[in-house]
């Protein structure tokens, strides 16, 4: 099951170009704060942005961080708003050794669900390696409904959704009309998901407090929901901050403020407004991140 905390990993750029290091740093980072897996080559690593080669030397470079350390999965982003080049993409993500991909719905085309259905049936037929859904009709302009969902949990390796769609009443639908397992998209939405029956979370904040985002999914899997009510508590401010401008700007600033990255961010995105740092900052200060 592909419970636990996942970090939806920001990619790292220099002056245009992919930095690898940074990269490998962040990732790093990410598994020594004790998170349960890595998810590079996703919306908060700006993959609509990216090439293929680029998406291949990213996910390599993770690959190789994580080494043969089992406890750490590695689901990178392979979904398009193409079938086509996203059974490409998974699968050049299975023959690295990724131990799972992540799908967002096709974006701009605005799929039926019946297309939604069909897409995900098609990557499926095509690859061996488990598949999470990832809707999140906020950047796609198409919400993938519980029943939608209910039907692709019938294929074996379809095997969990990440849902952002802003809705807790959704989720337990969800939860209710089948077995797959529910990942959090939204940071100050995870507490409540884990209650309706949520297994974890793709996390932006979880890139600058890998471990306390772990120990908050852990309590509360645990049947500590105190001690995870008091950390999602402390950490509220800075989850509502890191979505002031559109994600993962507040994130990279936020980083590079804390010492890791440029900050920098592929066109059409740019970096963050002077107002909106900050707000990023005075937030890092009041949760006493430096």
């Amino acid at each position: 099951m592909l419970d636990g905390t996942y970090v939806a990993m920001v990619t790292d750029f220099k002056q245009g170009s992919l930095d690898l290091d940074g990269v490998r740093a962040l990732a790093r980072k990410l598994i020594d704060g004790g998170v349960t897996g890595l998810v590079p080559a996703g919306c908060t690593g700006e993959a609509a942005t990216l090439s293929t080669e680029e998406r291949v030397a990213m996910i390599k470079a993770v690959l190789e961080e994580r080494g043969d350390n089992a406890n750490i999965k590695v689901i990178p982003g392979t979904g398009t708003n193409s079938t086509a080049s996203s059974i490409e993409l998974t699968r050049i993500a299975e023959d690295l050794g990724a131990d799972a991909a992540m799908l967002i719905t096709p974006y701009y085309n605005k799929p039926t669900q019946g297309g939604l259905i069909k897409h995900y049936e098609t990557v499926a037929s095509n690859v061996k390696l488990p598949i999470v859904l990832y809707n999140v009709p906020g950047r796609t302009g198409v919400n993938m409904l519980p029943e939608t969902v209910a039907e692709l949990a019938k294929i074996d390796n379809i095997v969990a959704v990440k849902e952002a769609s802003g809705s807790v009443d959704q989720v337990s639908r969800i939860i209710a009309e089948s077995d797959i397992t529910v990942l959090s998209g939204d940071d100050s939405l995870t507490l409540p998901m884990l209650s309706v029956g949520a297994k974890g979370v793709v996390s932006v904040v979880a890139n600058v407090v890998p471990g306390q985002v772990s120990r908050m999914v852990s309590a509360f899997l645990e049947g500590r929901a105190d001690v995870a009510r008091e950390i999602h508590l402390k950490l509220l401010p800075l989850m509502h901050v890191l979505f002031v401008e559109t994600n993962p700007g507040p994130v990279k600033a936020l980083l590079k403020m804390l010492g890791h990255g440029t900050g920098e961010m592929r066109l059409p995105l740019v970096p963050i407004s002077s107002e909106s740092a900050k707000k990023v900052r005075d937030v890092m200060h009041g949760v006493a991140l430096l």
